[in-house]
């Protein structure tokens, strides 16, 4: 800096002071050029001199190579972190051959990324870019070994990304599965409540339901393992305990919610049946007449066979009611299937019966209609047969053998039936059971004709 002189009407300034000033102001200012002049002198890492020319050509490219090697090794680490996390996903939930196989094959190309990865470090510690007297021959071998190494890093990777593509369909399916796991473990618990609940409210109406309370006690250890999650017990038994632990708490909550129903159903099938069981007992009192008419009027062969229909429709009629008394005192204690079971037994010994009476009333009403008219039992099977001869000719000349021999024994059959009435105590049960025997002789035969022509169109 110069000093300004002085005024001649100024005061005299000494000149010491202002030297001392000028000292100042010099060396204020250089701190400052130094500080302009750190940035340059530590780029590029250190305290490094610039050398020029073809030595930091090749520095710079080895620096690249190196770059361009670290690049491709996050590139191959990263794909591998996340192949791995689709490994362990089929792991979890796959147990097959091609799982298996799979984790095998990923296994050895981890020793593959293993040997490239050793390869770069190698290349990276051996070579230190930043030092001063760094030659030119010693940056090109770095960068041919860093080029290496980045050459191998990407081979590897080619290998892993073909590999991946190839998991596709088995981590399709595992992620299918875990994605199916949670809903499943959820649905499980709402089942399980919403049974509990249904019990629950079934007991507020009197109803004890002992039966489905330990079915569904029973679901507790299954659903403690529910609890403890997949990674305790596998992705695929604990989807299956889940699916298996809501199918049976379905069923109990569906068998709670029905079961005052089922109570009223079992009430009324109690009444109705022991009503029945009582007109039975009337209706079984009115076949001893029948059978007194039937020994009066005709021969003992259209009704031998009944004789023991009294007897036993009153046994089987006991028998129901015993059966019906049980039932109660099963719906009394809420023994359900016990009360359920009683009653269908009960209702089996009342059909019995109910068919057993019938038939006494219906053979003398066919008895009867047979002796008034035997013409009308006649022309009805008469009819059968050539209705079933035409069709066994339509489109023929000739029958086939297979139909034209029953055809014709059906017709001497029913000629042998009407000859028996001619007797003098004609067996008009015979008579009746001839024609519904030819009848379904030629039932048969127009089955089996209409099947083959349906199955030859």
């Amino acid at each position: 800096m110069t000093a300004t002189p002085a005024q001649p009407n100024s005061p005299s300034v000494p000149r010491a002071p202002l030297r001392a000033l000028r000292d100042t102001l010099t060396l204020v200012a250089l701190p400052v050029v130094a500080a302009l002049a750190l940035p340059a002198a530590f780029a590029g890492g250190g305290t490094r001199r610039w050398f020029g020319g073809r030595s930091e050509s090749q520095r710079a490219e080895a620096q690249a190579a190196k770059d361009a090697a670290a690049a491709a090794f996050y590139e191959l680490d990263t794909a591998q972190r996340d192949l791995r996390i689709s490994i362990e996903t089929i792991t979890a939930v796959d147990d097959s051959p091609a799982a298996r196989r799979a984790v095998a094959d990923f296994e050895a190309i981890g020793r593959r990324i293993d040997e490239a990865s050793h390869q770069y470090i190698q290349a990276v510690d051996a070579h230190d870019l930043d030092r001063d007297d760094l030659e030119a021959s010693a940056a090109g071998r770095a960068r041919t070994e860093l080029t290496r190494a980045k050459d191998e890093l990407g081979r590897v990777k080619q290998e892993l990304d073909r590999f991946t593509d190839g998991l596709g369909p088995l981590l399709g399916k595992a992620e299918t599965q875990l994605a199916r796991l949670a809903p499943a473990v959820e649905r499980a618990r709402q089942a399980l409540l919403a049974a509990s609940n249904a019990l629950d409210a079934v007991r507020e109406t009197g109803l004890r339901a002992d039966g489905l309370a330990a079915r569904l006690a029973a679901l507790a250890p299954e659903l403690t393992k529910l609890n403890q999650g997949a990674g305790q017990h596998g992705v695929p038994q604990t989807l299956e305990r889940a699916e298996r632990v809501t199918r049976e708490a379905e069923a109990v909550r569906v068998e709670a919610e029905r079961l005052p129903e089922r109570a009223a159903e079992i009430d009324h099938r109690l009444v109705s049946l022991r009503t029945r069981a009582q007109a039975l007992t009337t209706r079984s009192g009115q076949v001893e007449p029948i059978l007194s008419e039937l020994r009066r009027r005709f021969t003992a062969a259209c009704w031998q066979d009944l004789q023991q229909v009294p007897d036993q429709a009153a046994e089987n009629v006991r028998q129901a009611e015993q059966k019906l008394t049980e039932a109660r005192d099963a719906r009394d204690a809420q023994r359900w299937p016990d009360a359920t079971a009683l009653l269908s037994t009960a209702r089996a010994l009342l059909n019995t019966t109910d068919e057993a009476v019938s038939a006494a009333g219906d053979r003398l009403t066919r008895l009867n209609a047979v002796q008034k008219d035997p013409r009308q039992e006649i022309d009805r099977t008469r009819f059968a047969i050539r209705d079933a001869q035409r069709l066994a000719m339509a489109g023929r000349n000739t029958p086939d053998p297979r139909d034209a021999r029953p055809l014709d024994d059906s017709v001497a059959r029913l000629e042998r039936a009407i000859a028996t009435l001619e007797d003098r105590h004609p067996d008009y049960w015979h008579f009746l059971t001839e024609t519904e025997a030819v009848r379904r002789t030629v039932s048969e035969v127009v089955g089996r004709i209409r099947e083959e022509r349906g199955t030859a169109h």
